[in-house]
């Protein structure tokens, strides 16, 4: 394992299977304002060629105002490697559990895209990856424990960019082909946005967020995040339009062949003439201009029926011609077990409790 010069990371994880957005310097960068310290490390076979790579990110762990002694290490998805290369995989698997221990961490967190299987469940076209099964079992014979603390989405829905735009349409359902068509009929437009729009991008985020139920961060943390991608290229905004006022958005990311939907927001107005259709469909143009042959829509439910919280967006996601990706999750390998415990068992239980009582007036934050 060595270090690598930030200036060629993104060049050398481009060539590397599994090449993800939240591997880049940029995303590095971004975190780097919130606490997170970046240790690119990469792996080289016998003639000095990369066969592997890891943006391991740490930080120390706080309570409250107190900052604490403990660190922890997370690779979001990652590391970056052929995961069927049983001798590659084994070199860089000791390699990290080894900083682990060197560090003193309380656990280090990896969550590779390695798919378990293809397809919604009990579906015709649903089957398993025997690699990604097992490497599930080799995870957990090494000591890993699959994480209760599921940073990113354990499975997602991809478009497949392949072929015409005839073949897009022909992958869609008929209600999202007719939605789609509605939407170009009742006079819904989409324009590309700039780092102007991050103001009102993000007041739409904060109105879906207040309607859909879910928590957001502040203004500044999604400037940040755009601002840094934006400047890069790789950042791309829409925002779909009725009379000339927005109506929803979303803020597209592409990089080494793929896009990813990361956010997205829409307002009630004119939700009936179905705004989201057509934005995700010029989406998918957009995408493909930009060299992309997927398009990552983040996000599909762990248990696949109404009682998931992502059933709903997950039927829109499908409607659009996603395929379902199942992959292994996120992973600990717990450096200091009796401090693992520790943290993802007793202490949440005991901050719980003091919320209840009104007396917390600390918080863990390791949340990336």
């Amino acid at each position: 394992m060595q270090s690598v010069d930030l200036s060629l990371w993104n060049e050398t994880i481009a060539k590397l299977p599994g090449a993800s957005i939240l591997q880049t310097r940029e995303w590095a960068e971004f975190k780097g304002k919130y606490g997170w310290e970046a240790c690119p490390q990469v792996w080289r076979d016998e003639r000095g060629e990369i066969f592997a790579a890891a943006m391991v990110l740490t930080r120390r762990v706080r309570l409250g105002k107190t900052a604490g002694g403990w660190s922890v290490l997370y690779v979001p998805r990652g590391p970056l490697m052929d995961w069927t290369n049983a001798g590659h995989r084994q070199k860089v698997m000791d390699a990290l559990e080894s900083l682990a221990r060197q560090r003193g961490v309380i656990f280090l967190k990896i969550d590779p895209e390695v798919p378990l299987g293809y397809g919604v469940p009990g579906s015709e076209d649903a089957f398993e990856v025997e690699a990604g099964v097992a490497l599930r079992e080799e995870l957990g014979e090494r000591g890993w424990l699959f994480s209760k603390e599921q940073i990113q989405f354990r499975n997602t829905a991809v478009l497949d960019l392949s072929g015409s735009e005839a073949d897009w349409l022909g992958r869609m359902k008929p209600k999202a082909r007719y939605n789609l068509r509605l939407a170009q009929r009742k006079g819904v437009t989409v324009r590309p946005g700039t780092a102007e729009d991050f103001d009102l991008l993000y007041r739409m985020y904060a109105e879906t967020a207040v309607r859909d139920g879910f928590v957001i961060r502040s203004q500044e943390y999604y400037r940040t995040v755009w601002n840094t991608f934006f400047r890069a290229g790789m950042c791309f905004p829409l925002i779909a339009e009725v009379s000339g006022e927005a109506v929803a958005g979303l803020v597209l990311f592409v990089f080494a062949g793929r896009a990813w939907y990361l956010y997205g927001m829409s307002r009630d107005l004119h939700r009936e003439k179905m705004p989201n259709y057509l934005l995700q469909w010029e989406a998918m143009r957009l995408a493909c201009a930009r060299g992309a042959s997927f398009y990552d829509l983040w996000g599909a439910p762990d248990v696949f029926n109404e009682s998931d919280p992502l059933w709903g967006v997950f039927r829109f996601k499908e409607g659009l011609g996603a395929r379902v990706v199942r992959t292994l999750g996120a992973w600990d390998y717990t450096a200091r077990p009796l401090l693992y415990r520790l943290y993802t068992q007793i202490l949440p239980r005991v901050l719980e409790w003091m919320r209840r009582r009104g007396k917390a007036r600390t918080r863990r934050d390791v949340e990336v």
